[in-house]
Parts: structure tokens; sequence; C-alpha cells
């Protein structure tokens, strides 16, 4: 996929005025996430996680009641209203996903409140104004997998509601029963947003601002989708192919100011695909710093075999051609190698694109990590025969400052029961408790209900899910553009081990990120 430079507006960081344009602007550009964000922000998120989650060694912390669960229950004009989210700002909300147990839960009716006025400035019903494309089209609105019912799908919302001072999101459904004993309807929730360093300004979405800004949300979401995509001046390709015995690779040098890496695409030709897209490395090195050591499969998000999607950053199409589209900076040079570890010679035919880049004090190096958990035990549930003493596993675990930009997860499951109810836990700049904890493995990858439909967005993709109720693999990724999450000092991303029975899986994970030199 092209990629689409905004003239004169690189990034919002030149613009220190926070607005809705801007971060439209900012989703759509794929220079912003490569400079470490000016404003600063951290990324916040509410979520319905279980509340007896309170300490990894509380009897709690893997408790799976995670939904229903809200700050408090309020009254306002007469209307019992739950309060999901409140932050002070300036600020903006800038990721909501939401799925719904049933009708009940389905019914469920959504105010958000800025700088404190008692009228909200949106309101609907919940599916409509998260995934149902109320307040704008796919894919800034979204529901998938759309294979599925309307009470599985997982709803996700992308579109920016920036607030000056204040922001406040309720639920109202008179269904909602809270006891000690109980919860019910099941609603499960999950709202990021970036707070800003105080003396930043923000313009708060009015009512107004969806009907006046409607021809730059249309421009965001054709570039996410691609149907705006154009060439970049100055663009300029490599390609290599040939058969690679095994120990050798196909590379790329770049000696050259000035630019950035903005795709590598691969064809893979082997007699044994699985072996070749687990055992062909994508190693990567900007300015004599590696940063990037990833199996095929886990690096291009299509698992141990060629399961065709699309998202704004990476992609496999019907004819097995691999791509990946995130900008990657450098001062001076650029080395690819794509090694065959292999016992076969392979055939490889691959493409880079680099285009201009302005490399300044805020760049960062892209990077991208990987770890198999080979035959990894599972606890299981205790209602089903395991010990219930599930664990958390690392995604990634980072020291530096730069940017969090998003995983991916290949699992090969053993059994017939679901393996993905663990939710991440996020931990920034040595946090005792997770700024990001949520509800589970594939409502963190978008979807709900552990779903097995395949699906395709700009941010989230599930090319395989033939994994998820039965012996098989599933693929789950996200991409992170205005949610990305900025640390200091160091992230740690954790995601719990729990499936509801004993068994072994491989859990193999990627991460993807952008670091300071």
């Amino acid at each position: 996929m092209a990629l689409t430079l905004i003239t004169g507006a690189i990034s919002c960081r030149n613009d220190k005025v926070i607005t809705f344009r801007s971060l439209l602007r900012e989703m759509s550009t794929p220079d912003a996430i490569t400079r470490f964000p000016d404003p600063a922000y951290r990324l916040v998120q509410f979520s319905s996680y279980d509340r007896r989650s309170i300490h990894p060694d509380s009897a709690g912390w893997f408790g799976n009641n995670d939904y229903t669960q809200f700050i408090r229950e309020e009254e306002n004009d007469g209307r019992h209203e739950y309060v999901m989210f409140e932050a002070d700002g300036p600020g903006a909300v800038v990721r909501w996903w939401m799925t719904f147990g049933n009708l009940n839960a389905f019914n469920s009716y959504l105010r958000v409140y800025i700088d404190g006025q008692d009228e909200p400035v949106l309101e609907g019903n919940a599916p409509a104004l998260v995934g149902g494309g109320l307040l704008t089209p796919w894919p800034l609105s979204a529901s998938v997998s759309p294979l599925t019912s309307s009470q599985q799908r997982g709803y996700d919302l992308y579109l920016p509601l920036p607030f000056s001072k204040k922001c406040k999101i309720t639920l109202e459904n008179d269904s909602v029963v809270i006891t000690p004993e109980r919860r019910r309807p099941s609603i499960y929730y999950s709202v990021s947003a970036r707070i800003y360093a105080k003396e930043t300004r923000v313009v708060s979405l009015r009512k107004e601002t969806l009907v006046a800004d409607t021809l730059a949300i249309a421009e965001c979401a054709g570039i996410l989708s691609g149907t705006k995509a154009d060439k970049v001046t100055g663009s300029a390709e490599k390609e290599e192919s040939g058969l690679y015995p095994p120990g050798t690779s196909c590379s790329f040098g770049i000696r050259e100011r000035g630019r950035a890496v903005s795709s590598l695409s691969l064809s893979l030709g082997s007699p044994d695909t699985s072996a070749a897209l687990s055992r062909t490395m994508i190693n990567m090195t900007f300015d004599g710093r590696k940063t990037v050591s990833v199996p095929a499969e886990g690096f291009f998000g299509t698992g141990y075999m060629i399961n065709p999607y699309r998202t704004y950053f990476s992609s496999a199409d019907d004819n097995g051609r691999l791509a990946v589209n995130h900008l990657m900076p450098f001062r001076d040079s650029c080395e690819i190698s794509i090694v065959n570890e292999s016992d076969d010679t392979l055939a490889f035919s691959a493409r880079i694109t680099t285009i201009p880049y302005r490399w300044d004090k805020s760049s960062m190096y892209f990077g991208a990590s990987w770890h198999e958990y080979k035959s990894i035990e599972t606890a299981g549930a205790e209602s089903t025969g395991g010990t219930g003493k599930h664990r958390d596993i690392n995604i990634a675990e980072l020291n530096g400052k730069g940017v969090y930009a998003g995983d991916a997860v290949t699992v090969t499951n053993t059994a017939d029961a679901w393996w993905g109810e663990g939710d991440e836990k996020i931990y920034v700049d040595g946090e005792a408790f997770p700024s990001s904890f949520g509800t589970g493995t594939e409502d963190y990858y978008g979807y709900a209900w552990s779903r097995p439909e395949p699906f395709s967005h700009p941010f989230i993709a599930q090319p395989a899910g033939y994994g998820n109720f039965h012996p098989g693999m599933t693929v789950n990724m996200r991409y992170r553009v205005l949610d990305a999450i900025p640390f200091n000092e160091s992230i740690k991303a954790d995601i719990e081990l729990w499936h509801w029975v004993k068994t072994t899986i491989d859990y193999g994970v990627t991460s993807f990120y952008y670091l300071l030199p």
C-alpha cells in the first residue's frame, strides 16, 4: 500500500494547539509516529476489568468478571447513568471499544460530557455510536467481524474526542443490576485517552464539529482505508530476487541522508511454506543499530500459513505477497537482510521503497521484537478441572525513551476450548499498577466473544481464527497511532495466559515500537 504524506501537516508537533483536525491529520500521517510526541502526553485506559484485580499477589489478579464495572452511579435529570470514563484535561479520547452480552446490554445509551457541561456533546445508542457509523464512516467507526451476529462483534471507535478541561462518559441502561452477588447484563468496554501536559492548549469538541469537519473526516478515513493513497514524490524502489540456500540472505543497503524506508514486501517460494515463514528472519539495522530481528510469520502478521488480510501497516494478498508499511527513518544508513535459516533453498522476491524524510532531534528508530513461548503449559479454569493458577507472560519490555506502536500474537491451540481469556497489562515508567488493564485478549485486539471469523481493518486484524475454539492457529494484531504509548524510561507489556482448559500451546508474540537513539 502506498503511503500518503499530507503537505503542511507532517505532524502536529509544530502546532502546539491540539484540535479535532490536528488529531485526524496525525492519525493519517505516517511521519507523525516516528517522532517523540510534542506536546507530550501519557496514555490512560478506563475499562470494565474485574475490580478484584488490585495487585499481582492478590487473589483476584486473574479475576474474569470483566464486565458491567463502572466508576460510580449518578443521577442526571432523573436518569441513572453509570460513569465509564472520567478524566481531567487537557486531553483527547483516542480509542473506544465495546461489546454486549445480550439484547438488554445491546440497548445501552451513551453520553459524552465535555468540560463540565450539563448537556452531552455526543449521545446515542451504544453500538451505533461506537461502531455503527453514527458519528463517522468506516474505518473510524467499525464493528468486527462483519461475518458474526451483531451481538457477538467488537465495536471500535477511532474518532478523536478532544477536551480542554474534563471529559466524562456515561452509560444508561435500565436493565443494569449490580449487587455483591452478580452483575447484569454483560457490558464490556475499554476507553483510551491522551492526557497532555497541563500547559497544552486543546480545543474541545463541540456538537457542530463533526458537521463542520466532514471533509477532514472523509480525508482521514480515505487515507486509512487506502482509497486516497498516492505515491509520494521522490520515492525510490529497489528489488532483489533469486534462490537462496540455507544460511544465505537477500540484502539491501542504503547509504543516503534524508530518507526513510516506507515499505518492505516479500514473496517466498518453498516446498514447506510453514517452515519458510517461521525460519526466514527479517533483520534491520539503522545507523549501525540493529533494531529488528523477527521471523517472517510474526513480522508480516500471517502466521505459519499465508492468510490474506490488509491493514494500514501490513498485508498479505492472495498471491502470497507479504508487505509492511511502517515508516522507518534513519540518519545515514540502513541495512535490511532477509535470512534463510531453514533447511531448504528458498526463493525470495523482495522490494523496498524509500521516501524523503527530515531527521531531527525528535526522530526515532523503528524496532520490532519477537519471542515464542514454545509448548507452554496453561493452568485451565477450575471449573474444567484446571488449577485456576493463571499467569502473566511478557510481550515486550523496553528501556529508554520511545513510543509503543502495537503488537501481534500467533497462537497454536491444542484443545477444544478458548485460549484467550487473558487481559493485557501495560506498565509505563515503572508503574506499580498497569495504566492499561484490559478485559480479554480478543477485546484488546478489537473483536469479541472469541469469534473465529477473519476480519481486516486499518488498525486491527484477525487473518486466521481457526484456533479460537479448536486445535489450530490464530493470528491477532493491533497497531497504535493516536493510542500509541509514550514512555520516558521503560515500558513493560504483559498479557495473561488464561486458557479455559489445562493443556499445552505455542504462543508467539511480536511487538512494534519506536525508540530515540
